[in-house]
């Protein structure tokens, strides 16, 4: 379900409408003046790869892109920075215990179903009996020439960099 935004004010309850602010049409309440704005929703994503080159995705078990491949990643929580986020999803969706090694990148992506994500990639050593978790279907290493098609363009941008980063 794509996130959907407010009809009412947070703060006092009266319906929300559009009004140009700041050159954009944004929801705000004309009673007490609160505006809604839309942030992009943060996240983490694991790049792991073996000594012998081979890279590990995830079959998605959960939408968007359910049953395509992608790197372990998923949302940020209000309590947690985004590298305890990369390697909570990394055991969540592997069933490994991963440690980081350095940041890849941030990345941007936009969404259907989350308007807009920004993804902060972390390249990871992981250890650990590799075993799907709740949010996927399967758990993979694959061959840098045998990858499947990857659901999200940001993952294959992130792969990318990681590839360049560990073949230094």
């Amino acid at each position: 379900m794509p996130r959907q935004s407010p009809e009412y004010c947070p703060h006092c309850g009266l319906a929300l409408s559009h009004r140009p602010i700041e050159g954009k049409q944004r929801l705000c309440c004309a009673e007490c003046g609160w505006i809604n704005y839309e942030n992009p929703l943060p996240s983490s994503a694991a790049f792991v790869r073996k000594t012998s080159g081979e890279i590990l995705l995830v079959k998605r078990g959960v939408e968007p892109s359910k049953g395509e491949w992608a790197l372990p990643s998923g949302f940020i929580e209000v309590d947690e920075t985004p590298d305890e986020a990369c390697l909570r999803e990394l055991a969540e969706e592997t069933g490994l215990e991963g440690r980081i090694e350095s940041l890849i990148g941030v990345y941007s992506q936009r969404s259907v179903m989350y308007k807009n994500v920004i993804i902060v990639a972390y390249l990871v050593t992981a250890q650990g009996p590799l075993k799907p978790g709740s949010d996927s279907e399967s758990a993979e290493y694959f061959a840098p020439k045998k990858l499947p098609p990857i659901a999200f363009p940001s993952h294959r941008e992130i792969i990318k960099d990681g590839m360049e980063i560990t073949e230094k």
